[in-house]
């Protein structure tokens, strides 16, 4: 792994050295003057093939008409005059067989529509951008001591026209633009946008890794999608799945007649289970062209994160395999260490060339150390989805109330964790599509509980450590499951229940990014303290958040839909305090039981503190408190004895607390 700025070695030297991180610079098609001839540059890797040309509609698909000449490291290149933009183009390959067969360009910036594939040139380079403010304060925004509350979108099923058809990129600005910013959401997740052949894959069989999809327009029309986004403040993450790809005759499956992209070992470079051929991490070519894609986006579309999907498949030789159907690495382990060291590279150079940028696994395993510096023996991630947290909380919701206390821990476990890493918690595509059903549909009870579940969770998932992800629909509890093929039912605004959830989503999500202590040190103890988590025969919990000027929060959870009246917590100052937020107040559909006015403390010794503070709890409710007066206790100091608390299996001593 060698990167430095400005290296001398040729891009050719580069790319065979694994070691490029803009091979999308020097492979694909590229308008340029050579010797005073305006035309465009062709260059394929394909070290196997016999020879290669390039076909098109400028030729009439004539495979002998231009011919490419071999330039060295198996990279072909060829100079075509007058060519216009959006010129349609394949390579045609003649295999070690002499079979001719025809490739889309790995490289190629835009692509045809499906149900068609070939390649189209196109200049990256042409789009004016309007965002440098944003760009160059962009470490304000995805610093983790800031709010981030992630919504993520399918562009396909987001919104649509009556006539069933898609929003282009720019009517998706229009419209979402002005959502994001009416319910107050940081950052926007585009579900995967390179281009891909098979809708319902959601984009994540991949066929054109350097092209935004054709389906929503021009790659200047994404550009300037995200371009706005900016303007308005809103960050853009994008996905991609570096560690598998389809079969498609035309895409990078047995690219020049043997296995180039993948390895020829069947049981190392197939994943059956699947369908897909996975990705060579111990070929530097490979290497070099996944880099490059990723940071492709950064350059060029100036996205501001990345999620990395499937990185468990990546991390495990024998993930999603039987015994005998994978090979052992060289220890005699199940981890692949070169995707190890692929990921690593990875992350090593985004944030060398792009420090403010994110980087976002998805990972559902419990592989160590993912968001640690790769110099402390991490992976090098920002953020890891916590899949642990996700899984558990939502069966515990999914419980009728009846059996919730027999599974308290579902609800208690990840906070004993949440500081292992730095962590995402997403209620994602994944977890309301597959049969799983909506997010309100998987609530118990009857219509009204349905709806109070969903604000109880919503509640207490924003005052659990960790930055947030929902998925959409989410916001207007739409019942059915999503399907890609439809939009999300809108039309469910015009019912009282589902828009008085709209409006409690965008309530919280505005409380949310107003107040630190819900966001500021979600990465470490010091901004968390439990007040009690036993009481599992009503369900409740309640713990404290707090930032870094000493500001605090506290979140008191009932999961039982039943009031608790009268209900004593400890609290850590003596004084006045007062109820900030309330997931149940009639308007957002809730059954109004709040706590008005001033609350004040009486000293008694419970949860560890010398004063208690009596509240009535709703009914699967979720309310935050915040000392607004602190007085003198009569029984004098108020503090809670320090205590050691035991975090991921480690020792972290009160004073370490502080």
């Amino acid at each position: 792994m060698k990167y430095v700025f400005n290296d001398e070695r040729s891009p050719l030297r580069l790319f065979s050295d694994g070691d490029a991180v803009r091979a999308y610079d020097f492979l694909g098609a590229h308008f340029m003057n050579l010797d005073g001839r305006n035309g465009v540059m062709f260059r394929v890797w394909a070290p196997n093939a016999i020879t290669v040309s390039v076909v098109g509609d400028f030729n009439n698909w004539n495979q002998q008409a231009n011919y490419m000449y071999k330039i060295g490291g198996g990279v072909w290149e060829l100079f075509i005059e007058n060519l216009n933009e959006f010129a349609v183009y394949k390579f045609c390959i003649e295999t070690v067989d002499h079979t001719n067969i025809l490739k889309s360009d790995p490289f190629a910036f835009h692509c045809q529509t499906r149900p068609e594939n070939a390649s189209m040139v196109f200049n990256t380079n042409q789009y004016v951008w309007h965002d440098s403010y944003w760009m160059e304060n962009r470490q304000n925004t995805s610093s983790p001591d800031k709010p981030m509350n992630i919504y993520e979108i399918h562009a396909g099923s987001w919104k649509k026209y009556p006539d069933g058809n898609y929003f282009n990129y720019q009517k998706m600005a229009d419209e979402l633009i002005p959502y994001l910013k009416e319910m107050n959401y940081t950052h926007v997740q585009l579900m995967p946008l390179m281009e891909y052949p098979y809708d319902p894959s959601w984009g994540y069989q991949t066929t054109g890794y350097f092209a935004a999809t054709s389906r929503y327009g021009t790659p200047c029309d994404l550009m300037a999608l995200i371009d706005r986004c900016h303007m308005e403040g809103i960050g853009v993450i994008m996905e991609i799945v570096p560690s598998n790809f389809p079969k498609d005759d035309y895409g990078l499956y047995k690219f020049d007649g043997t296995c180039l992209y993948e390895d020829n070992n069947p049981k190392k470079g197939q994943r059956d289970s699947w369908g897909t051929c996975l990705f060579n991490f111990q070929r530097y070519e490979v290497i070099s062209f996944l880099i490059s894609a990723v940071m492709f986006w950064f350059d060029k579309y100036h996205v501001d994160g990345m999620r990395i999907g499937a990185v468990s498949s990546m991390l495990y030789l024998d993930y999603g395999k039987k015994d005998g159907e994978w090979v052992p690495n060289r220890f005699g382990g199940k981890e692949n260490l070169e995707a190890v060291d692929f990921i690593k590279r990875l992350n090593k150079v985004v944030h060398m060339y792009h420090p403010s940028a994110l980087t976002f696994a998805e990972e559902n395993t419990s592989w160590p150390k993912l968001t640690l510096p790769i110099e402390e023996g991490g992976l090098g991630f920002d953020y890891k989805w916590n899949m642990g947290w996700m899984n558990d909380t939502l069966h515990y919701m999914s419980l009728d109330p009846l059996w919730r206390p027999f599974n308290h821990d579902n609800l208690t476990f990840s906070f004993f964790y949440a500081f292992s890493e730095k962590f995402i918690l997403p209620i994602s595509h994944d977890e309301v599509a597959h049969g799983k059903g909506s997010l309100i549909s998987k609530m118990p009870g009857d219509y009204d509980s349905k709806f109070a579940g969903v604000r109880a969770f919503i509640t207490y998932m924003y005052a659990h450590p960790g930055k947030k992800l929902v998925f959409m629909g989410s916001e207007i509890g739409q019942f059915d499951e999503w399907d890609s093929d439809s939009g999300i039912q809108w039309d469910l605004l015009n019912f009282e229940k589902h828009n008085a959830l709209f409006t409690f989503f965008k309530e919280i999500n505005k409380f949310y990014i107003e107040h630190k202590p819900l966001y500021e040190l979600d990465n470490t103890p010091k901004g968390f303290e439990w007040i009690h988590r036993n009481d599992y025969t009503q369900s409740v919990i309640a713990f404290r958040r707090t930032d870094s000027d000493g500001n605090e929060i506290i979140a008191v959870c009932n999961f039982q839909p039943t009031v608790h009246e009268n209900y004593m917590i400890g609290v850590p100052h003596f004084g006045e305090y007062e109820e900030i937020f309330n997931s149940d107040l009639t308007e957002f559909g809730g059954t109004g039981v709040s706590n008005t006015g001033t609350l004040t403390t009486v000293p008694m010794k419970i949860h560890g503190y010398k004063q208690g503070l009596s509240l009535t709890l709703p009914p699967l409710g979720v309310i935050y408190l915040k000392c607004t007066k602190e007085l003198e206790n009569p029984e004098g100091n108020t503090e809670k004895p320090r205590k050691t608390v035991v975090l991921n299996s480690e020792t972290v001593k009160a004073e370490e607390l502080k």
